[in-house]
């Protein structure tokens, strides 16, 4: 590839100054795959230069990942060790941030029983709800971002030659964060940010009261609370910095009423849940809880995610993307679902964002509830747009207009 290097520094200077931030002093934590060592590195390198006090690598190998499935006891599964919940803590505690390289294998656990996985899953979103409150009242700055595998590019280009896709891998995500078209990719995210932050503000100053969304094997109405927030791009950290928090976005999105989704939903594209493919997801809703469900591929993993407790059976957030957004126009699906949500509008099952409702980050769970936002220990986005795809916004005095037409902004 033409200026790989050149390209690479680049980029690992985006997701350091634009994505995480980082400000002189500051502690950040890395999770990265042991096969990103290199990209990892040049973020380490970049993260040091920006003035961070201490740069912590925690490696992921998914070998070892999967090794634990295959031969550990049946008791392990309901195990997290606290220390390593105990150490995020104090990293948001303390003011830290997090950057997380996050490409799970979308095969890596197929044939695992999938009780297990199930049981783990949970034992870590129980340990870590604490940090995940604060990740999601955005306490602190964190950013996940995207570099390749070979597991994951062998899926995603299967149909190239196989040494030859690793560098298609890198060619997409250098162009989906604007790295490779651009002189200076941070001046173009922050034309991009600005851009987002106008179509945030329009349907702000809109408040619709409810949005109606039909297309092929969907026709589901979402009620949006009284109070309820779009936001888009980034946000501001408890301390006023701006982050990123997914590298690429080109969503906007806010939070559905808890109670006032009913209607079927069908899904667009395959959702990677924990290494686990579930594909073809239908859905339907009453008062806003999930009354039947159903999936082509993986219906026993979905399953598994409805009974993670009460809320895992409702609605936590509703993002609009274009079917003209530049992912979307790639014409490929990534299995990853921090990309394949920034070609498609979503919604997510599971927790909201307390962010997206007007005092949200104050309030406690029960305060939240009650304001009709959603409460949950999981938080899993699931794809739904497409070129079909057509919503109408109901405004406070009953008024219907169109919000998307054939997939993208009316």
């Amino acid at each position: 590839m033409k200026n790989f290097e050149v390209l690479l520094e680049k980029y690992a200077e985006l997701v350091v100054k634009v994505g995480v931030n980082i400000q002189p002093g500051q502690v950040l934590i890395v999770q990265a795959p042991l096969e990103t060592v290199e990209f990892t590195r040049l973020v380490v390198a970049k993260a040091y230069e920006s003035g961070a006090k201490y740069v912590q690598v925690e490696w992921d190998d998914e070998a070892i990942t999967k090794m634990r499935y295959e031969k550990a006891p049946d008791d392990s599964f309901g195990y997290y060790p606290k220390w390593q919940a105990d150490m995020v803590e104090q990293l948001a505690e303390g003011g830290g941030a997090l950057l997380n390289i996050k490409v799970p294998d979308p095969m890596l656990l197929s044939g695992v029983d999938g009780s297990k996985v199930a049981a783990a899953v949970k034992a870590a979103a129980v340990a870590r709800e604490k940090f995940q409150g604060y990740i999601r009242t955005n306490k602190i700055s964190w950013s996940l971002i995207k570099a390749p595998t070979r597991a994951w590019a062998n899926k995603v280009f299967a149909d190239l030659p196989e040494n030859e896709r690793i560098e298609a891998m890198w060619e997409a995500i250098f162009r989906m964060n604007r790295v490779s078209e651009n002189e200076n990719p941070i001046e173009a995210w922050r034309r991009h940010i600005a851009e987002l932050k106008e179509r945030q503000e329009y349907m702000n100053k809109k408040r619709y009261k409810s949005l109606h969304y039909r297309a092929p094997g969907t026709d589901l109405k979402v009620e949006l609370p009284e109070g309820h927030l779009w936001l888009g791009g980034g946000d501001h950290n408890e301390s006023g910095v701006y982050f990123v928090a997914n590298m690429p976005t080109e969503e906007i999105y806010s939070m559905p009423l808890r109670t006032g989704v009913n209607g079927t939903v069908t899904s667009t594209l395959p959702l990677n849940l924990n290494g686990r493919l579930v594909e073809g997801i239908r859905l339907t809703f009453k008062d806003g809880k999930v009354t039947e469900y159903d999936a082509e591929t993986g219906r026993e993993h979905l399953t598994a995610l409805l009974a993670t407790d009460d809320g895992a059976s409702y609605l936590g957030e509703v993002a609009l993307v274009p079917h003209h957004s530049p992912i979307s126009l790639m014409n490929r699906v990534f299995y990853n679902t921090g990309i394949d949500e920034n070609a498609s509008c979503h919604f997510a099952l599971g927790s909201s964002y307390p962010v997206n409702i007007k005092g949200g980050t104050k309030l406690t769970k029960e305060e939240l509830l009650q304001k009709g936002a959603n409460v949950s220990l999981t938080h899993v986005d699931f794809m739904i747009g497409s070129a079909e795809l057509e919503i109408d916004g109901e405004l406070q005095d009953g008024t219907i207009e169109p919000v998307f037409r054939k997939g993208n902004w009316a």
